[in-house]
């Protein structure tokens, strides 16, 4: 930085085009550099003819090396990435390929007693120093591709050389420091200083978290060339690469474009970037929220360097300090706007903080009818993993309740599944793409023969909704049966079947209930009641289209049903001419850890499989299965179709799902984990008389408070206020059945038998600070 650059006249060059490389020029054209000395040689035409630099004499060749190198290396890992490639030397006077030998692609060359190292370089198409305010969103987006794309060449490539302390390198930042009172104006050496001070205090501690690699650091508009469009056709200039993070190579291209763009377009230029940089690369959680004061370091480096350079007369002020005033205007841009908001301006999550205002805001958007927050004192969520869910003030709850993350919160094999192809695409059914087809045919695969065909859609209530329409469709009827307190959906069709939505207590017309089995009372354990309810809908002149059953009745207070009973509903059903649907979006899915199906325990073959929630682990899918023959019924009548249904992404999650099922042995986990989950709990209840029931199956487990062990009544507000203090104690748990008696444990499958003691404890205690 200090050596003074080389001195030659444009002769000179022209001469040592000659003499070094053999390549015959007419004449040369300083184009400027802050260390070296670069000439455009060009034939008597005008035409362009080759690139020659000449190096700074403290440059340490082992460098020159490495960038030639790293040329090569993108040439041959990336040919369409356009970089300036370096000539043999005379005799051979051409461009080099990769495999040659840096060290052999740079002649010497003596000014006087002082020698420099020369090296003769394409010349690529385009224009250079284009003004960067002036590049379009187009432009923008493609410069942050050639970013990213131009690390991802790089990605491959070591060198020892590449692990220097490079001034502009915003990792050695605080270097800077010493650099400040060359800094004339006060406004900016204030400015700069601060920023440092950010840099180090946000930045430096993890830094070395950050993905690193060997980068350019330097892709900014004097450093490329571009077409009329503003889109880069070259980069020329490799001289400040070192190892560094991902980050450092974004930062200075923000610093770059973004200069001469004022408040919000600053930021959203910076954010078109972002978007084509990760069009290659996603960026993580940590490089966005370092981004924000990496850039400001660059900027602060241009104001702090350039005047560093100016007071010692290394160069002329003018050019030097072109990019200051920007700089300048950027760093008060993005500290105006607050470190924090610069990471939100960039894509950055906002750090996690409990917010007192949700719940009424949540009230104001949502309605009065939205289902209401659960607990005494909601709980606000910031993030999951596997079966813990943290709130914004970093505490963490185990989840004994959610099923819908069905092996586990953030699962990295779903998530990656999802990511991976919603980068590649996303779309409809009507095209072919192989993912949802290899869904349909693994869904078939675990289901008895004569299931099928399997029609995609989007949630539980939507695959609920279509089986009843096709029932309905190829009975010619209408009448339906649900247990007394089931839950199906939301459309309409579904929250007819849905009693446990009838808060006013009246059901439509055309649908009968019956009680799910009660075995701590003894009651409904045979098919009585479901023969009275299809009693029932024959006396109003109603023959059943269908009937439906969760296969862990969930919602009626959960129980482990008794196969032969099952078998005599369908039995019943089918000989009243309906058809039978298995609602396995809670009861699937490896739930009850003894088969992948609830209805395959149960020794039955139903018309119509739904499924939902667990699904995609989250992600929004769901499928019905069914027999082709029933669909064949209806072609001709209507097609089925759902935009979303199936789409990639999502048949990429759900077969995400089934890998990992098999891959973690998940029914045998949830088999094991089931029967120690409820030893513990039957031991819990053995000290607490107001525990009346355990119950369960696998991952489905209902444990009901009773105000009384003798007469057996249910004792809803008690159950209310465990499960309130559990959620204290940080153990989330739900409530179900129609008194709300009955403590509703229903785990991510992810739980194992190191959570188990958590629960019971959690659950022991609540009920001793109850009493």
């Amino acid at each position: 930085m200090t050596g003074a650059r080389p001195r030659l006249s444009a002769e000179d060059a022209v001469a040592i085009a000659v003499t070094s490389f053999g390549v015959s020029a007419h004449t040369a054209r300083d184009l400027g550099s802050e260390r070296d000395r670069t000439f455009l040689l060009s034939d008597r035409g005008g035409d362009p003819v080759a690139v020659l630099k000449v190096s700074n004499s403290a440059e340490d060749p082992a460098v020159l090396d490495m960038e030639a190198a790293a040329a090569l290396h993108i040439a041959a890992t990336d040919p369409r990435l356009r970089v300036a490639l370096p000539w043999r030397p005379a005799p051979a006077a051409m461009a080099a390929r990769p495999g040659d030998d840096p060290a052999r692609l740079r002649a010497r060359w003596r000014d006087g007693r002082v020698a420099h190292w020369v090296r003769l370089y394409d010349v690529l198409p385009g224009r250079s120093r284009v003004s960067a305010a002036d590049l379009p969103d187009a432009a923008l987006v493609a410069w942050g591709e050639t970013t990213a794309r131009l690390a991802l060449a790089l990605r491959g490539f070591a060198h020892p050389a590449a692990h220097r302390a490079m001034p502009w390198d915003v990792q050695n930042a605080s270097a800077a420091r010493t650099m400040l009172g060359d800094v004339r104006d006060p406004r900016a050496r204030v400015a700069v200083a601060r920023v440092l001070e950010v840099f180090e205090e946000r930045v430096t501690p993890v830094w070395g978290r950050l993905r690193a690699q060997v980068a350019h650091t330097d892709l900014t508009v004097d450093n490329a060339l571009t077409d009329e469009a503003g889109l880069v056709t070259g980069i020329i200039d490799f001289g400040d690469m070192s190892h560094t993070a991902l980050v450092a190579d974004l930062a200075s291209v923000l610093d770059s474009l973004c200069g001469g763009r004022e408040g919000a377009e600053m930021f959203r230029a910076a954010r078109l970037v972002l978007d084509g940089y990760q069009r290659h690369i996603e960026l993580e959680d940590l490089e966005l929220e370092a981004l924000g004061p990496a850039w400001a370091a660059r900027s602060a480096l241009t104001v702090a360097i350039s005047s560093w350079r100016v007071a010692r007369g290394l160069e002329e002020r003018e050019f030097a300090e072109r990019y200051n005033a920007a700089c300048l205007r950027m760093l008060e841009t993005m500290e105006a706007a607050g470190w924090d908001g610069v990471a939100r301006q960039l894509g950055a999550a906002a750090a996690p903080r409990p917010d007192a205002s949700l719940a009424a805001r949540r009230a104001t958007a949502f309605g009065p009818i939205a289902d209401p927050l659960f607990y005494d004192e909601p709980v606000e969520v910031a993030e999951a993993r596997g079966v813990w869910i943290t709130d914004p003030a970093g505490r963490a709850y185990l989840d004994a309740y959610n099923n819908v993350p069905c092996v586990g919160h953030a699962h990295p094999r779903v998530n990656a599944a999802i990511a991976r192809q919603s980068r590649r695409i996303n779309t409809h059914t009507r095209y072919l793409h192989p993912a949802a087809i290899e869904l349909a045919e693994r869904l078939t695969a675990t289901c008895p023969p004569e299931l099928d065909t399997v029609l995609l859609v989007n949630s539980g209530s939507e695959a609920n909704d279509l089986a009843w329409r096709m029932a309905t469709a190829v009975t010619g009827r209408r009448g339906g049966l649900c247990t007394a307190f089931a839950y199906h959906g939301i459309t309409e069709a579904t929250a007819a079947l849905s009693p446990e939505g009838w808060l006013d207590g009246r059901g439509p017309g055309h649908v009968e209930t019956w009680e799910a089995p009660d075995a701590y009372r003894g009651r409904h354990l045979d098919a009585t009641a479901f023969a009275a309810a299809l009693a029932r809908l024959r006396e109003r002149g109603l023959e059943p289209a269908a009937a439906i059953l969760d296969g862990v009745v969930t919602s009626d207070g959960i129980a482990d049903l008794d196969p032969g009973y099952v078998r005599e509903l369908v039995r019943l059903t089918r000989r009243a001419g309906g058809l039978w649907i298995a609602d396995e979006v809670q009861s699937g899915h490896a739930r009850t850890g003894e088969t992948l199906w609830a209805f395959d325990r149960f020794g039955i073959v139903p018309d119509f499989v739904t499924l939902g929630k667990p699904m995609g682990n989250g992600h929004p899918v769901a499928a019905v299965i069914t027999r082709r023959d029933i669909v064949a019924e209806l072609k001709g009548r209507t097609t089925l179709f759902s935009t979303f249904g199936g789409n990639p992404v999502s048949a990429a999650a759900a077969l995400a799902v089934l890998d990992v099922i098999a891959d973690e042995r998940v029914l045998d986990r949830v088999r094991r984990t089931g029967r120690a989950l409820r030893a513990a709990l039957t031991e819990v209840a053995a000290a607490h008389p107001e525990i009346g029931h355990v119950r369960g199956i696998g991952l489905a487990c209902g444990v009901e408070l009773v105000a009384d062990p003798v007469t057996r009544e249910p004792d809803g507000p008690r159950a209310g206020r465990v499960r309130d203090r559990m959620r204290h104690l940080g153990v989330l748990i739900g409530t179900t059945g129609r008194h709300g008696n009955v403590l509703k444990i229903r785990p991510p499958l992810a739980l194992d038998d190191s959570h188990v003691p958590i629960l019971a404890g959690a659950l022991d205690a609540a009920l001793s600070q109850t009493r």
